[in-house]
């Protein structure tokens, strides 16, 4: 049987086997030496299987027609005897099917002789189409019993109301089911059973027994029983089509467009409150549910998606786990039961990714969230101890779910535009094109649709048109997600998905309105430069496509603390602003201009200096700065026990405007120290490609083919060798001893230097094993022969003392 489904893998022609290739990549990977390797490869259980997860329903229907309707002598099936077990079927549908089978060699064989290739039987259920298996082969009372088509229709009728449910539960599939336990069987059941309808077996694959745990419907029986659905059931041979409200392009784009913008400024607001309060990392990993629950109110989002959100930055390298001290994973200290303590920070590639666009941004998040092997609508159940998944945890992984994510994407793709379909009738979809791929993906779809709408690959529902692109389009670097050179820079190209992006958000603003309430009103995504000046100068209330900033007494101190001068806080915002600046910001920034630095505080512990000694004197009375336990040192001068950080902490929170000085009295101006963690590697670049084996096509395919094909001459030229080489490649060559042949061989040798003829070379190579091939000398010396294989292109260097026989071609 194996040489003959290699026969005829070898009989296709160059195009055939390379479409064979490409609906089965796997089968070159690597790739086999020759067809009879190819032919091995086709029908093992891994290959085999894989192949059958991507037929469609009514394919795999007709592969289990095919498999019950073999003979039971030749195990042969033929397009007729498939066709009968589809009563009603459009034969044409039929053939179609069969033809997919077969370009994929799960079939081979003429219409009239189907062989099913063995492995088919191994991968799949025993009981093709939910069928059990026939009546003469599980007991012969039943198969008398199914023989006789009257009296086995009569029997079935005659059967108790009770009796008649468990049939048509086992008729429906599968037909096995257990008996009770403690040896106690229901009346019903024993009622089938002593009427020879239920046959009691053990273990499939076993032998039947009369004394079985299991009861098995006979497949005549069932099919019986089947006699208004057909043999089969209810088979669908063309995809169910989804049902769903058209919605217009534009307003698709433009929701979309706007979930984009939510999407990448919640996910910076999450990661800049990591920042600014880190996240411990639990002993058994991923982040706590109560740090869940402080970003969610952090961003005013539901934990759904603040878990989807911080997996995806995650993913893209956007986040990290550090030790406490920052210093990375390498140097760590111990907490209560042996683990290290270990942070959640922003990584080094945050900050690159914030000075991308906000498109660019979107890219490399929506790029991670195809390819990460998490599925974070797990997050909030409980595992199979009942325990709950946490962010980030490892019970999250699913390996499948990058593959869950193709599969729904591609429905929607395949949709015409701006059509919204039905979650359920997506999953429908999806489990008529793969139903063995589908079964137990239902959530893992579910959740790739909600992640789209989160991420804003679909508006309103459907896929938005940057979202077809992101899947088809070309990507700039794929090893690059975040759309930065070498050296951190912003890369001149962009992908198709980026630049249909931009073309919808609203371009980045380098202004403000001031309001007279001290409020600042951005009319847009603040430019980069714009958004870290805002920052620092004033508090975020509201955002969105218009964000709403506040300045405070708190938010001006805050830039002075950092540098800024009063004069340069009036330029920025006579700069910024298109609306008047008005007299109360003015007021403001002077106050607390003036009393900002008013106070100088330095380590002594830490000391307190100013040259207003009523000022000192009035700190020193400040009932609420007790704690402080503050010194009266001159009457310019106080001194605490405590360290400066805390001093000044104290003071502010009083309400006074210290400023820290050195030891030369110089005001000392810096930003809050900003904590990353190890900068990580995006999982769309470690992952790479994973949808299986690349599929090959033009050049390379043809490649592949010609080497599969020469390296099938190869072998089957070696197996034509002379008998003399053969022989001498065996025990010995009879009549000569091994010192003679040898001699004779060398003889052989030089004669097809001297006439560049081809000769048969029998050899040992270094693993002992016995070769023959043909070849054609070009030199003999020093102890080696140099010759050429014109079938492989190749230079061959044999040491003659492993060489067993050599016979010119001509002989």
């Amino acid at each position: 049987m194996a040489t003959a489904f290699a026969d005829q893998l070898r009989a296709l022609s160059d195009e055939a086997l390379g479409a064979l290739i490409q609906l089965r990549p796997d089968l070159v990977v690597p790739v086999p030496a020759d067809v009879s390797a190819l032919a091995v490869r086709a029908q093992s259980r891994g290959s085999v299987a894989r192949c059958l997860d991507a037929l469609d329903e009514f394919t795999l229907a007709v592969l289990d027609a095919a498999r019950l309707s073999r003979a039971e002598q030749t195990a042969l099936t033929s397009f007729d005897a498939v066709l009968a077990l589809i009563p009603g079927g459009d034969p044409e549908d039929v053939r179609v099917a069969l033809g997919r089978l077969r370009a994929r060699f799960l079939l081979y064989g003429p219409d009239d002789a189907l062989h099913v290739v063995a492995a088919v039987d191994e991968v799949t259920s025993p009981y093709p189409a939910g069928l059990g298996r026939p009546a003469d082969y599980l007991d012969p009372q039943a198969a008398a019993l199914c023989a006789d088509r009257a009296k086995l229709r009569r029997t079935v009728l005659a059967a108790p109301q009770a009796a008649r449910a468990v049939l048509d539960r086992l008729a429906a599939g599968p037909p096995v089911g257990a008996l009770a336990a403690g040896g106690k069987v229901a009346e019903p059941v024993q009622w089938l059973i002593d009427n020879h309808i239920l046959v009691p077996v053990s273990e499939v694959g076993r032998a039947p027994r009369a004394d079985g745990e299991l009861v098995e419907l006979p497949r005549e029986v069932g099919m019986l029983l089947r006699r208004d659905s057909g043999p089969l059931g209810e088979l669908r041979p063309h995809p169910p089509a989804p049902e769903g409200s058209v919605r217009d392009p534009k307003s698709v784009d433009s929701a979309g467009a706007g979930q984009v913008m939510d999407a990448v400024r919640n996910t910076e607001m999450l990661l800049e409150a990591l920042s600014a309060e880190p996240a411990a990392v639990l002993k058994t990993g991923g982040l706590g549910v109560r740090d869940l629950k402080r970003l969610s109110r952090a961003v005013n989002l539901d934990e759904p998606s603040t878990a989807l959100l911080i997996e995806v930055a995650h993913a893209a390298g956007l986040l990290g786990e550090t030790d406490v001290t920052g210093s990375g994973r390498g140097v760590t200290t111990s907490r209560a039961g042996g683990a290290a303590d270990e942070i959640f920070l922003p990584t080094g590639a945050y900050d690159l990714w914030r000075a991308l666009s906000l498109a660019q941004r979107w890219e490399a998040l929506a790029n991670s969230w195809l390819a990460m092997t998490r599925q974070p609508g797990l997050i909030g159940r409980r595992d199979d101890r009942d325990r709950p998944i946490n962010v980030l945890a490892p019970d999250a992984e699913r390996a499948g779910a990058p593959q869950a994510r193709r599969e729904t994407l591609a429905v929607l793709m395949a949709l015409p535009v701006g059509t919204a379909p039905k979650a359920d009738d997506v999953l429908e979809l999806l489990a008529w094109q793969a139903p063995r791929r589908a079964r137990g993906r239902e959530q893992a779809h579910r959740d790739a649709l909600a992640g789209a709408t989160q991420l804003g690959l679909t508006g309103l529902g459907a896929l938005t048109s940057y979202g077809r692109l992101l899947q088809t389009g070309a990507e700039p670097d794929s090893h690059d997600p975040l759309g930065t050179g070498p050296d951190g820079g912003r890369m001149p190209g962009a992908s198709e998905a980026v630049r249909a992006l931009d073309a919808l958000l609203p371009a980045p603003v380098d202004h403000v309105l001031v309001q007279a309430d001290l409020s600042v009103v951005v009319p847009g995504p603040p430019e980069p430069e714009l958004a870290a000046e805002l920052e620092v100068v004033a508090e975020l209330e509201s955002a969105g496509g218009a964000s709403v900033h506040r300045v405070t007494a708190a938010s001006v101190r805050r830039a002075l603390d950092v540098g800024y001068a009063a004069a340069d806080l009036h330029a920025l915002f006579q700069r910024r602003s298109r609306t008047p600046i008005p007299q109360a910001l003015t007021y403001l920034i002077d106050d607390a201009a003036r009393k900002h630095g008013g106070l100088r505080a330095g380590s002594a512990g830490s000391y307190l200096r100013s040259d207003d000694a009523a000022l000192v004197a009035e700190v020193l009375a400040d009932k609420r700065l007790g704690s402080l336990a503050l010194r009266l040192l001159a009457p310019t001068v106080l001194v605490s026990p405590l360290q400066l950080a805390r001093l000044l902490g104290a003071l502010r929170d009083a309400g006074y405007a210290p400023v820290a000085e050195d030891a030369l009295g110089a005001a000392v101006l810096s930003r809050p120290k900003v904590r990353r963690a190890p900068t990580r590697t995006p999982v769309s670049a470690r992952l790479g490609d994973q949808a299986g084996p690349p599929l090959l096509a033009g050049p390379r395919l043809a490649g592949v083919v010609e080497q599969i094909r020469r390296g099938d001459l190869a072998t089957r030229a070696a197996r034509r060798a002379p008998v003399t080489v053969r022989a001498a490649n065996g025990q010995s060559v009879p009549g000569l001893t091994s010192v003679q042949a040898h001699t004779q061989a060398m003889a052989v040798l030089q004669q097809a230097v001297r006439d560049k003829a081809k000769v048969w070379v029998g050899y040992v190579d270094s693993h002992g094993a016995t070769l023959s091939r043909l070849v054609r000398p070009v030199s003999l010396s020093a102890g080696y022969l140099r010759a050429e294989d014109e079938r492989t292109e190749t230079l061959h260097t044999f040491a003659l003392h492993r060489v067993t026989a050599a016979v010119l071609e001509e002989e």
